[in-house]
């Protein structure tokens, strides 16, 4: 650390003001101005002069309720984040390998809000096979790319899930119970598993790409219940956890 680093001051306002852009963004509520200020240990003037200036530059949206909100600007943001991270281009090599060695449905995940979208595949061989197009999605309580991102910010997402979660199979988890339980278990192996979640017969396996503590994105194997070959779970789920590690070690090296 040089001289110059040891005299760096971080400025006050920009911080203040990034923490209400942050409280803002993970809450499904909007916040008055007592409130908030409040939450973030600041004084209401320097609150309210911070929110002003965020709504004017258009982060913010101050409702008819008298409360303040994120905006899908602060979304924009965070899209444009991951997009320029490129995790297509870092993930494609991991990809190609469990493709190949899997001849199984390989999707690349990233989250948007309490789904999942998926940005990159690659199709398996086999005549049947599991299929979802690139750009479509599903809700993240419901297949294994979801799950894993999940459970990887569960602190910061469990908050704005609430009952009944949607049911799309027999087998959707609809309750915060089961939801809780099934996320311990995917920390405790470190991938997760979805057993016909979002369509019926349909096995997914996921692991989570990680920036920080963060999951940014997440890859994983879909295939259907037929092709699913007895033991081989662990096969499956150890070989998505070891390219979703690949993917991450790749990424907070840039």
């Amino acid at each position: 650390m040089n001289a110059q680093t040891k005299d760096f001051r971080v400025d006050s306002t920009l911080s203040k003001g990034l923490k209400i852009m942050e409280a803002l963004a993970k809450s499904r509520k909007g916040f008055g101005v007592t409130e908030l200020s409040r939450e973030l240990g600041l004084t209401k003037s320097n609150t309210f002069r911070l929110l002003q200036t965020l709504t004017t530059l258009g982060y913010v949206s101050h409702g008819e309720d008298k409360t303040y909100s994120a905006t899908l600007r602060m979304w924009q943001v965070g899209r444009s984040t991951v997009d320029n991270l490129n995790l297509r281009e870092f993930a494609a090599e991991e990809m190609c390998y469990l493709n190949r060695e899997t001849e199984e449905t390989i999707y690349l995940a990233v989250r948007d809000g309490l789904n999942v979208i998926y940005i990159d595949k690659h199709e398996s061989p086999k005549p049947i096979s599991a299929w979802s197009p690139i750009g479509g999605s599903a809700p993240l309580h419901t297949v294994g790319t979801g799950k894993a991102i999940l459970a990887a910010n569960y602190d910061e997402i469990r908050p704005k899930m609430f009952e009944p979660m949607s049911k799309h199979t027999e087998q959707t988890l609809t309750t915060l119970a089961d939801l809780d339980k099934d996320v311990e278990a995917t920390l405790a192996r470190g991938y997760a598993i979805d057993v016909g979640g979002f369509r019926d017969r349909a096995i997914s396996f996921g692991a989570p790409i990680m920036v920080g503590d963060e999951a940014v994105g997440a890859i994983g194997i879909s295939l259907p219940d037929v092709n699913l070959k007895e033991g081989s779970e662990d096969r499956l789920g150890a070989m998505v956890q070891h390219a979703a590690a690949s993917v991450t070690r790749k990424l907070n090296l840039v």
